[in-house]
């Protein structure tokens, strides 16, 4: 390797006063001459934060990924970015996604980095890091924090999924507070993300689908010691792509990003899945679309873990993880497509070795023939809107029901519960304002709680809709990501209570009873407005985020800008 190959040459390899400055400042830490000899220069991107639970333990595995680094010739430096944690920030996570991806391309750029580990867990963290690097396009790899031990209560296995119940059994009061505290101690009892194929673990099924990780990244607990090993051998790894000049613009082609599609049907991934993948193909410069997820969910649901199924992440590792699920289907995958370790996603998948039928199936003899995300269109969703089909009730699949609406979160929550709603078990609930610009962030709210009056009656299942998100740990029937949403003009925003929605997932619509020209006549009595703040970046994120069929990133952030620094200050 010559030195002109290393970017960081342009601030460890210079000469008088400018790598005077450069190297003097650096060694005020201990760091010895020899590792500014022609060494690869590896960022340890590290998004731990006691704010974000799930990341508490990332500073452990970024010592692992040091001590990789170190043992292949690198000079590892670590530097922490912007947290998203998704159980306390307010109003949701979301709104920050691209704010941190900012701060991960910016920081990546500004620096001298000849390649980046990116430590992640928290499902908002993945995609940013992962954004922000695409960005900039330097050779990079993914490691993710891994998912918690299992939960336990009353000799039962639970997880985040069931805090939905738990918390509908509370509401309908046939669980009292003492075993909801009960439940509480018990369910996150290790460091690492939801124990359930929620948002985080499909994000860490995402970037190993993609080729972005060593195999095996997705389903290690992070509790187990064998995530540390993955983490230092990341770190050995990265240090040989920046050699190879391996870049995420080589790995990150259409075919990659239909095979994570592919896979995140087999597991049945969170619907946050799409809004990710299409904001991480938009900095790529590949073109996806909305359409492509419908067209590629042919795959059926194989992997039995909850939301859809029974069991959890421990388990799918312990079954022989994502590439025994990625054997399975071997022969719907682009195989050719090459991965972060230099071998292809098929030779990663002829690995992969099944030691239990009951957590993940064949594609034959599928766990169940539904799975996938599924693509609605119609008057109400023009640009489309995202249905979990595995996760919702078979009865409500063809679906014609009167509106009850909430104009905002603050409406639902006032009403939900109120004895007078009028409301049975077919109506559809529809929640407006909780989209991209409409909240603003576009928050995990769209699978609303049953009015408690129904709870009472035995329902546990309705049509919802909305502009907003749901959590991937989450389930029912609920429609989502309606777009536009309904402070962009949507038609969404004019549906009032008594209105007819037809919901007919067979022929992939969502319509409203009303004419062409109603709807019209309705829009143009109605004023949209957006509340939000007049400064800083709320600011920004209303008046640039692009709507949920094209990822919701900033409009400004889209395509790559290089890793190029335009002006020397030295």
């Amino acid at each position: 390797m010559t030195e002109l190959k290393l970017r960081s040459r342009d601030w460890f390899g210079r000469k008088g006063k400018d790598g005077l400055i450069y190297r003097a400042w650096m060694k005020n830490q201990g760091v010895p001459a020899h590792q500014f000899e022609g060494k690869p220069v590896i960022g340890i991107c590290n998004t731990w934060s006691e704010l974000t639970p799930c990341n508490g333990h990332l500073r452990e595995l970024a010592a692992s990924v040091k001590h990789g680094i170190y043992e292949a010739g690198g000079f590892p430096v670590e530097f922490p970015v912007l947290s998203l944690g998704e159980t306390l920030m307010k109003p949701t996570a979301m709104l920050y996604r691209n704010l941190a991806s900012m701060d991960v391309e910016e920081s990546i750029r500004a620096n001298p980095l000849d390649g980046v580990v990116l430590l992640c867990g928290c499902d908002k963290t993945t995609p940013s890091l992962v954004m922000g690097a695409c960005s900039v396009d330097l050779p990079s790899i993914v490691v993710s924090g891994g998912p918690m031990l299992t939960g336990k209560y009353k000799g039962a296995d639970i997880g985040t999924s069931d805090v939905w119940r738990f918390s509908e059994a509370s509401r309908s009061g046939t669980m009292n507070m003492e075993d909801l505290e009960m439940a509480e101690a018990g369910m996150c009892r290790s460091n690492g993300s939801c124990a359930v194929m929620g948002t985080a673990s499909t994000m860490a099924c995402m970037v190993e689908s993609l080729g972005l990780s060593l195999p095996h990244n997705a389903a290690i607990p992070a509790a187990d010691s064998r995530r540390k090993v993955l983490a230092h051998l990341s770190g050995m790894r990265i240090v040989e792509m920046v050699k190879e000049d391996l870049k995420l613009s080589n790995i990150l082609t259409k075919k990659a990003f239909e095979n994570a599609i592919m896979v995140n049907a087999a597991i049945s991934g969170s619907t946050n899945f799409v809004i990710h993948l299409l904001a991480i193909a938009g900095r790529i410069g590949v073109d996806l679309s909305l359409e492509d997820f419908d067209l590629l969910a042919k795959i059926p649901l194989m992997v039995n873990l909850q939301p859809s199924g029974r069991y959890f992440m421990e388990d799918l590792y312990y079954a022989g993880g994502l590439p025994a699920v990625l054997q399975e289907l071997r022969k719907e995958l682009h195989t050719d497509c090459i991965t972060v370790n230099g071998r292809t996603i098929g030779e990663n998948a002829a690995k992969g070795v099944c030691y239990n039928r009951e957590v993940i199936s064949t594609l034959s003899d599928p766990f169940n023939p539904i799975s996938g995300v599924i693509v609605l269109k119609g008057n109400v969703c023009e640009d489309g809107a995202v249905m979990k089909p595995a996760c919702a009730s078979a009865s409500l699949m063809q679906h014609v029901g009167k509106a009850v609406v909430f104009e905002n979160i603050e409406d639902y929550k006032a009403r939900i519960d109120d004895p007078d709603l009028e409301v049975d078990k077919d109506s559809v609930l529809v929640l407006k304002n909780v989209g991209p610009k409409g909240y603003p962030g576009m928050p995990e709210v769209g699978n609303m709680g049953i009015p408690k009056k129904l709870l009472a009656e035995g329902v546990t299942d309705m049509v919802r809709i909305s502009d907003g998100r749901m959590s991937g740990t989450a389930f029912g029937t609920v429609v989502l990501h309606v777009s536009p949403e309904s402070a962009a003009g949507g038609t969404l925003g004019i549906i009032q209570n008594g209105d007819v929605i037809v919901l007919d997932v067979a022929n992939r619509s969502l319509n409203v009873q009303l004419s062409e020209e109603e709807i019209n006549q309705r829009k143009e009595n109605k004023a949209t407005a957006i509340e939000h703040t007049d400064r800083g970046y709320v600011r920004l994120y209303v008046d640039h985020v692009q709507q949920a069929h094209l990822g919701a990133d900033l409009d400004i952030l889209r395509g790559k800008s290089g890793s190029a620094i335009l002006r020397d200050s030295h």
